[in-house]
C-alpha cells in the first residue's frame, strides 16, 4: 500500500470516527430532530391523501367540456358506493387528450380524486423536500455560536412538539371551508402560544428563532400561503418581545390584551398592503385577539408544570428564588451572615452590570444570591462570617486550608442539585472562582516548599461560559477585594477594579465568557459608581462621640482595620496582591 492510499484511508477513518462521535454526544438532538421528521412527513402523507388532486393535478384544473390536454389512465379498479354510483375498471381511459370532458368522466374524475388510494405524490414529495430543508436550517440556526448558548435538550423537546401541533394545524385547518382563506387560517394557528412558552422557558433569542422556523413551517403546510406566514413571523417575534418584560405572573394578562391588539393591528396592515377587502372582518379580528388572549391565559395554566419537569430558569421560577424567604436564603442568613451580606452586594453589581450590557440581569442578581450557599457547611472558616473571633487558618497547613475553600465550591454545587435549582444557577455556582490560583495559600506553600503545584491550589471550576456568570465572579472578587482598599474614592475604585479585570484576563478566566472590551468597560464603571456610593464618606455629626473612647484600645483597633475573607490577620499582605483578593474567599 502506498503513501498516498494510506492517507486516503486514514482521512476515511477520522471522518469515520468524527461522526461517530458527533452522534454518540448528541444522539439525543438526532433523535428528537428524527421523529420530529417522520410526525411531520405522517402528517404531509394524510394531507396528500385527502387532497381532492389527481394526476398530479389539481381537480380545479378540469371542467366538464374542456378540452383534456392529456390522457389520463385510472391505476386502480374502484367499485361503485353511495356518493359515486359508477366503477372504474384499471386501466381504462377516463378522459383523453384533445377531446372535450364529458359530465360522466368530470364525475369519475371526482371518483378518483377523493379515494385515498389515489395520492398527489408531487405535492407530497415536494413537502418532504422542504421539510428536509427546514431541517437544516433548524440545526443551522440552533447552534451555541448563533444563540450564544448551549441548547438544551428539553429546549429541542418542547421547541419540535410545539412545531409539530403548529404544523398539524395548519395543515388540516385548510381542509375547514371557514379556515381555507388566507386571512381566517391564522385565527386557528397557536403560534402566540408557542412562541410566549419557549420566550418565557429559554429566552427571547430561542423565541425568535423558533417564531421563523415555525413561520417557514406554516408556509409549507399552508400551501405556501404568504398572508399566514408573515402573520406567524410578526406575532411571534412580537410576542417574545413582550414578555421580556414581565416579571410577575399576572403581567401575563396585560402581555396577553398587548398582544390581541397587536394582532389585528398586523392583519389589518397585512389586507391594506395585499389590497384585500374587509368582509371577514367580523370574524377574523375577533378570532385573533381571542386567540391571542387565550394563549397567554394557557400559557399560565401550562407554565408551572414545565417549570417542574424541565426546571427552567424562566422568570417567574427566578423571581420565586429570589424571595428572601425561601429556606435556603434564610438559613444562610442566620448560619453565615456575613456570607449572606457579601452575596446581597455581588448581586446588586452583577444585576446593573447586566443591565448595562444587555445580559439576563435577574438570572445574574439570583445567582449571585445562591454562588455561596456551600459556605453554609462551614461559615467559621470563612472570616466574613467570624469578625470577633480568631482566624481559623492560622494553625492550619496551607494545603488543609486550600481544601476548606475550594470544599465550597463542591458543596454549593451538591446543594444547588438537591434544591434543584436551574441549571443556569448551578453553572454560576460552579464558575464564579473559574480554575483561578487561590495566590495567598499558594504563595505560603511556596514559602515551605518552592516544587509546589499550581493546580493543587486553584479553584475545581471551569471558567465561565455565560456572559452572567462572568459578570457575577467579576463582582465577587470586586466587593471582596475593595473591603481591603483604604481610602476607598471613586478614582482609586477604578484604578483598582481595572486591575482585578486585567489579572482576570491575563489569566484567561474570562476566555469562553464571550464577553467584549466595551462590556468589561461598562461592567468595571457600573462597579465603580455602586461601590462609590456604597463607601462614600459621611459628616461627623456635633457633639457625636467616640464609642472607643472608653473602650479597649485593642478593640479600637480591630474594628478600624479591614480585613479579607481569606485570612483576617494577613490583610496588610493580600493589600499587596489584588489577585489573591478572589482566593480570600
Amino acid at each position: 500500500m502506498n503513501k498516498k492510499e494510506k492517507s486516503d484511508k486514514n482521512g476515511i477513518s477520522i471522518f469515520i470516527d468524527s461522526i461517530g462521535h458527533f452522534i454518540s454526544k448528541n444522539w439525543g438532538f438526532i433523535l428528537a430532530f428524527f421523529l420530529t421528521f417522520v410526525v411531520s412527513m405522517a402528517i404531509v402523507w394524510y394531507d396528500a391523501n385527502t387532497t381532492e388532486t389527481l394526476a398530479s393535478f389539481a381537480i380545479e384544473e378540469y371542467e366538464i367540456g374542456q378540452v383534456a390536454d392529456k390522457t389520463i389512465y385510472a391505476t386502480k379498479s374502484l367499485p361503485e358506493d353511495m356518493r359515486y354510483p359508477v366503477a372504474i375498471e384499471k386501466g381504462e381511459k377516463v378522459i383523453r387528450k384533445g377531446f372535450p370532458i364529458t359530465e360522466e368522466e368530470f364525475f369519475k374524475l371526482q371518483k378518483m380524486a377523493d379515494s385515498p388510494l389515489y395520492v398527489d405524490y408531487r405535492a407530497f414529495c415536494d413537502k418532504i423536500l422542504y421539510l428536509l430543508l427546514l431541517s437544516v436550517l433548524w440545526i443551522v440556526l440552533f447552534n451555541p455560536v448563533l444563540l450564544r448558548k448551549k441548547v438544551e435538550f428539553k429546549e429541542v423537546v418542547l421547541e419540535c412538539v410545539l412545531f409539530v401541533i403548529v404544523f398539524f394545524v395548519t395543515s388540516f385547518g385548510m381542509k375547514n371551508a371557514i379556515f381555507q382563506n388566507q386571512y381566517t387560517l391564522p385565527v386557528m394557528i397557536p403560534s402566540v402560544f408557542s412562541s410566549f412558552l419557549v420566550a418565557i422557558l429559554f429566552g427571547q433569542t430561542s423565541a425568535i428563532f423558533f417564531g421563523a422556523l415555525l413561520a417557514l413551517g406554516v408556509l409549507g403546510a399552508s400551501s405556501f400561503q404568504i398572508v399566514p406566514t408573515l402573520y406567524t413571523l410578526a406575532v411571534c417575534v412580537s410576542s417574545a418581545r413582550i414578555v421580556m418584560k414581565i416579571e410577575r405572573r399576572i403581567d401575563m394578562v396585560f402581555a396577553s390584551i398587548m398582544q390581541a391588539i397587536l394582532s389585528v393591528v398586523f392583519i389589518v396592515f397585512f389586507k391594506v398592503m395585499f389590497n384585500s377587502d374587509f368582509n371577514d372582518a367580523v370574524f377574523v379580528f375577533p378570532g385573533l385577539a381571542f386567540n391571542s388572549f387565550i394563549s397567554g391565559i394557557l400559557v399560565l395554566g401550562f407554565l408551572t408544570p414545565l417549570e417542574s419537569i424541565m426546571n427552567t430558569a424562566s422568570v417567574f421560577r427566578l423571581m420565586d428564588l429570589s424571595d428572601q424567604n425561601t429556606p435556603v436564603l434564610r438559613k444562610l442568613l442566620l448560619t453565615a451572615s456575613g456570607t449572606h451580606q457579601h452575596c446581597m452586594m455581588v448581586a446588586q453589581l452583577a444585576e446593573n452590570a447586566c443591565k448595562e450590557i444587555g445580559a439576563n440581569a435577574l438570572l445574574a442578581r439570583v445567582g449571585a444570591y445562591y454562588h455561596d450557599i456551600g459556605k453554609m457547611e462551614h461559615p467559621e472558616y470563612f472570616t466574613e462570617n467570624n469578625i470577633d473571633s480568631a482566624n481559623k487558618h492560622t494553625d492550619l497547613n496551607p494545603s488543609l486550608s486550600v481544601s476548606v475553600i475550594k470544599s465550597h465550591i463542591k458543596l454549593g454545587v451538591e446543594k444547588a442539585h438537591q434544591l434543584r435549582l436551574p441549571k443556569q444557577i448551578i453553572d454560576i455556582i460552579a464558575e464564579h472562582h473559574g480554575n483561578s490560583v487561590i495566590t495567598y495559600f499558594y504563595n505560603k506553600a511556596k514559602e515551605k516548599d518552592t516544587n509546589v503545584i499550581p493546580e493543587d491550589y486553584s479553584y475545581p471550576g471551569n471558567p465561565p461560559t455565560t456572559k452572567e456568570s462572568a459578570v457575577v465572579m467579576l463582582a465577587d472578587v470586586c466587593e471582596a477585594a475593595c473591603k481591603s482598599l483604604e481610602k476607598p474614592t471613586a478614582q482609586r475604585l477604578e484604578k483598582f477594579i481595572q486591575e482585578l479585570i486585567n489579572k482576570k484576563i491575563e489569566s484567561n478566566q474570562l476566555d469562553n465568557s464571550a464577553l467584549t472590551f466595551g462590556e468589561l468597560t461598562k461592567i468595571r464603571d457600573t462597579f465603580v459608581r455602586i461601590l462609590a456610593a456604597y463607601y462614600h464618606g459621611r459628616i461627623k455629626y456635633q457633639n457625636q462621640k467616640d464609642p472607643d473612647a472608653t473602650g479597649d484600645s485593642e478593640s479600637s483597633e480591630k474594628d478600624k482595620s479591614f480585613t479579607t475573607d481569606e485570612d483576617k490577620s494577613s490583610s496588610s499582605e493580600l493589600k499587596s496582591d489584588s489577585n489573591s483578593k478572589d482566593g480570600e474567599k
